[in-house]
């Protein structure tokens, strides 16, 4: 028998026959992808947006909401699914995912771009720094893992040593010029516009799938993209009606009372939810008379929908602008569902893969999380690249990773470590995890000495040396995984 038990508000109990694995492993993977689905599309369409408006708001300089909100925005399900895994009791699963996402990252992306666009000049003071900075935390955080364990004043570093370098990003924007430089590119690693230039270009690829629709037709495994895409939409409908119901909409132009109301009601409830461990659903309050006592989440009920029917009376109009508290909500709802759906994740992914007799850092590192979170990135900046605009593709890949190590892993082993203080948290060894370390730092390395040695320009060459190098990553990983535990 193969179980799996998570925590009470992301449990997932799953029992299978060893004689009879081969039925429950399509529907693991099916809900796998669902789960994943749901997880980048609330990512995507909801987290992103409303960092982006965020930065707007709060009147961060495009280098400061770069390092921060954007970088969390870019990097959600990496930190989530991170710090799921190892307050799950999965460390090795959380090294895994940001390891393998990084490689991804650092040596996939940038290779593609290069193959694409090479040769190409890059801005040397980000690059540089941004290489530097990711390249001297890859390296402390190896020595750490050698080191089989973590003290909480070095996990509480790892978060540290980004706040200092959102600080030296900082200093950097006001010495120059505010942070642009020529052509508007971002020394802080991206522009802000680059996420609507982003949604631009895939959108153009879309409608360019779709004219040329006819033309594939002829071609080999159009048949199975249209499969997919069909799955997709199926998925789409659903998925986007309760993530509208949950999570509100912050455009007027979006604006619809029904959601609104609707928001009113299941917002308070789905926290509720999420907070279940430390405050019970059922938990007895006293509610207009003294000796009666109501569950909580039947209070919580009954005052929500009485406000939600007053809003549906009252307002009839949408609000002529974004409101800063509707935004705020947004986020935080964002931040639930993607949070719920790591753990989810998590659990699905290591019971397919006791079913597979596969470790769940595998399955979660090599391929679900750092394909799938990594894989809109690939496409995004390569059609960058092919637009003529190959520094700004490259502009995030460093950055970005780098938050996703240090401020997502990085509040994970605060949490840990805090739970075991003063004694240290322990790190079992694994070697999968040091091949990923050891093929992470080679294209960080190989990136900043091959780049400038020519003069701050990527060669074509280079890119085809990073793709063998994730494709060297990919073989020996499943080697090691293939021979052992």
């Amino acid at each position: 028998m193969a179980t799996l038990t998570a925590s009470s508000t992301t449990s997932l109990s799953i029992s299978v026959s060893s004689t009879k694995t081969h039925l429950p492993v399509p529907f693991l993977f099916l809900t796998i992808l669902f789960q994943f689905y749901v997880l980048v599309k609330t990512a995507q369409d909801q987290f992103s947006v409303v960092v982006t408006k965020l930065v707007t708001h709060l009147n961060l300089s495009p280098s400061i909401g770069a390092v921060t909100l954007l970088a969390l925005g870019n990097g959600a399900p990496d930190v989530f699914a991170s710090v799921a895994a190892v307050r799950g009791g999965h460390p090795r699963t959380g090294f895994g995912a940001i390891l393998s996402a990084g490689t991804f990252v650092s040596a996939l992306v940038v290779g593609f771009v290069a193959i694409y666009a090479a040769p190409f000049s890059v801005d040397p003071v980000p690059f540089v720094r941004d290489v530097l900075f990711y390249l001297i935390v890859a390296l402390f955080l190896f020595y750490v893992y050698l080191s089989a364990e973590i003290f909480l004043w070095q996990a509480i570093g790892f978060v540290g040593f980004y706040l200092f370098f959102v600080g030296f990003v900082f200093w950097m924007d006001l010495g120059m010029d505010g942070g642009k430089r020529k052509g508007g590119v971002e020394v802080g690693g991206g522009l802000v516009g680059d996420v609507e230039v982003r949604k631009d270009l895939i959108a153009l690829d879309y409608e360019n799938e779709e004219l040329l629709g006819k033309v594939e037709e002829g071609k080999p495994g159009f048949h199975f993209r249209q499969v997919v895409r069909q799955i997709s939409k199926v998925w789409e409908l659903p998925v986007s009606i309760l993530l509208k119901l949950t999570i509100p909409q912050t455009s007027p132009s979006q604006w619809n009372r029904f959601y609104r109301s609707a928001n009113i009601v299941l917002c308070p409830l789905a926290l509720l939810y999420f907070c279940n461990s430390f405050m019970p659903l059922n938990h007895p309050i006293s509610f207009l008379l003294p000796n009666s006592h109501f569950p909580l989440w039947l209070v919580v009920l009954f005052a929500c929908s009485s406000l939600a029917v007053l809003h549906h009376i009252v307002q009839k109009e949408p609000p002529k602008t974004e409101e800063m508290p509707i935004v705020l909500i947004a986020f935080v709802m964002s931040v639930f569902w993607i949070s719920v759906m790591a753990g989810k994740l998590l659990n699905c992914l290591a019971a397919l893969g006791a079913l597979l007799e596969l470790p769940p850092a595998l399955l979660l590192g090599l391929t679900v999380l750092a394909w799938g979170n990594s894989v809109g990135d690939l496409v995004a900046d390569v059609a960058i690249a092919k637009a003529g605009q190959p520094a700004l593709a490259m502009a995030g890949c460093f950055a970005g990773p780098m938050f996703n190590m240090l401020f997502g892993l990085g509040t994970a082993l605060v949490i840990q470590t805090a739970n075991v203080y003063p004694k240290a948290y322990e790190l079992h060894f694994h070697v999968s995890i040091v091949v990923a370390f050891v093929f992470l730092l080679l294209s960080l390395m190989g990136s900043l000495l091959v780049i400038t040695w020519y003069r701050i320009r990527v060669p074509r060459f280079w890119g085809f040396c990073l793709v063998g190098l994730y494709v060297s990553f990919i073989a020996v990983s499943l080697v090691i995984a293939k021979f052992t535990v």
